[in-house]
C-alpha cells in the first residue's frame, strides 16, 4: 500500500488547479506549470485537495501511484514556493559571472564555458564564487544545477571543482613519497 500515494494534497489559497484527462495545470504566483501524469491514474480535485487513487493493486500502478501524487504535489509547491539549488566554486581562479542572461564560468579550462539557461530558471551570481539557480520547476532547477556541477566536478584529490552547497567530496590521500 503507498502511504504516500494516500495522502491528498492541499491546494493553498491563490493557487488554481486544473485536470482534463491526463493533463495537470497547476498556476500560482510564481507562474503556471503542466504535467501528463500516467493515463492509468485517477486525479481528481475534492474540496480543495487533489487526489490521486490508482485503478488496481497491480505494480506498476502501486509504483505509478506514490511517484504521480509526488509530482503533483512538487507542482504546487514549486508555484506558491519556488525551489532553488546553491553550488559553490572551490579552486584557484574559480569564478562564475553572468553576462545578461548566460553565466560565464572560468574554471581552469583554456577558455570560459558559457551556459544558457531554459526559460523558467533564474541564475544568480551573489559573489564570484557561488550560484544560486531558481526556478519553480523542481525537475528543472535540479537539471540545471546538475549541468553546472558537470562543467569541473569536484575531483578527489585537491577538492577543487564545483559542487553543490553543503556537499561533502571524498578526499583521497595522494601518491605515497618514498
Amino acid at each position: 500500500m503507498s502511504r504516500v500515494g494516500l495522502v491528498p494534497i492541499p491546494v493553498p489559497d491563490g493557487v488554481d488547479v486544473s485536470i482534463e484527462g491526463n493533463l495537470v495545470k497547476v498556476k500560482g504566483p510564481k507562474g503556471e506549470l503542466r504535467r501528463h501524469v500516467h493515463r492509468d491514474m485517477n486525479v481528481s480535485l475534492e474540496d480543495g485537495k487533489v487526489i490521486v487513487r490508482r485503478p488496481s493493486e497491480n505494480r506498476l500502478h502501486k509504483s505509478l501511484h506514490g511517484l504521480t501524487r509526488t509530482l503533483i504535489a512538487n507542482m504546487v509547491e514549486g508555484v506558491t514556493k519556488g525551489y532553488q539549488k546553491n553550488l559553490e566554486l572551490v579552486g584557484t581562479g574559480y569564478r562564475a559571472r553572468k553576462e545578461g542572461n548566460k553565466l560565464v564560468l572560468t574554471v581552469g579550462y583554456s577558455h570560459p564555458v558559457e551556459i544558457q539557461p531554459p526559460d523558467g530558471i533564474e541564475i544568480q551570481v551573489p559573489n564570484p564564487t557561488t550560484i544560486t539557480v531558481k526556478g519553480n520547476d523542481k525537475e528543472l532547477v535540479g537539471q540545471v544545477a546538475a549541468k553546472i556541477r558537470a562543467v569541473r566536478k569536484p575531483e578527489p584529490y585537491l577538492g577543487k571543482g564545483i559542487r553543490y552547497a553543503g556537499e561533502r567530496v571524498r578526499r583521497k590521500e595522494g601518491k605515497a613519497a618514498k
